[in-house]
């Protein structure tokens, strides 16, 4: 049985894992990753576009010059998405995030097996864990940089505005904000630090612990080596 230093460690670690694996869930399940406006112009008139959307699914709104509002529909990003640029960002922004997820969750099964036991294998102890959280944290940080520069770079907004309406001539601009959910992904990376900080304390005690029961007899007290 482990001790209960290492029991009350590895289950704050796993605390941290189990958030992570939630978050990346809400993160995949929301569609509030950004808010757009986009505007165009019309004959004799202009309109802007106003988008909310996540990597699955949204909604536009459109709204004439005179800030009346048209219509409000809701739309599947990969049907609306007709750039092959466009598409393969957002297809490696899911995948990315998906290995996010499966690496959350073998964290929290070493972190887990640690907290109630003593594995034998050195890859199923605190080497494991320092893995898949490192994975799992530089992994999100890739979403995050991936969807803004499919935002920005490649124009996803402007793109999925042209599939919410009709007549739409010359992009006159756009405008973005991120949403909760992809500022979520900042509070992932923070519970895989904070695991992994957690695990570098225990293992660096335990470190420090075993050596110092491995040292020379010529550093006992004399007494002892006289015995």
């Amino acid at each position: 049985m482990p001790s209960r230093r290492k029991t009350t460690m590895f289950a704050s670690a796993f605390c941290g894992c189990v958030g992570s694996f939630a978050a990346i869930c809400a993160v995949l399940a929301t569609p509030h990753w950004v808010s757009s406006e986009v505007r165009f112009s019309r004959p004799n008139s202009s309109v802007t576009i106003s988008l909310k959307y996540g990597l699955f699914r949204g909604t536009c709104e459109q709204f004439v010059a005179e800030g009346l509002q048209v219509s409000k529909t809701t739309f599947q990003v990969a049907d609306a998405l007709s750039s092959p640029e466009t598409q393969s960002l957002n297809v490696a922004t899911i995948v990315v995030l998906v290995l996010a997820l499966l690496s959350s969750l073998l964290s929290s099964g070493f972190t887990c097996t640690n907290a109630v036991s003593n594995p034998y294998q050195t890859f199923l102890g605190p080497a494991g864990v320092y893995t898949w959280n490192s994975v799992c944290g530089v992994l999100t940080l890739i979403a995050m940089i991936l969807f803004p520069v499919n935002v920005q770079g490649n124009s996803l907004s402007k793109e999925l505005a042209y599939g919410c309406s009709t007549s739409l001539q010359a992009h006159l601009g756009s405008r973005h904000s991120y949403g909760y959910s992809y500022w979520i992904m900042l509070l992932i990376v923070f519970l895989n630090i904070a695991s992994l900080i957690i695990i570098y304390f225990y293992d660096h005690a335990s470190y420090s612990k075993k050596k110092e029961q491995e040292r020379p007899i010529e550093n006992a007290p004399k007494d002892v080596i006289l015995f």
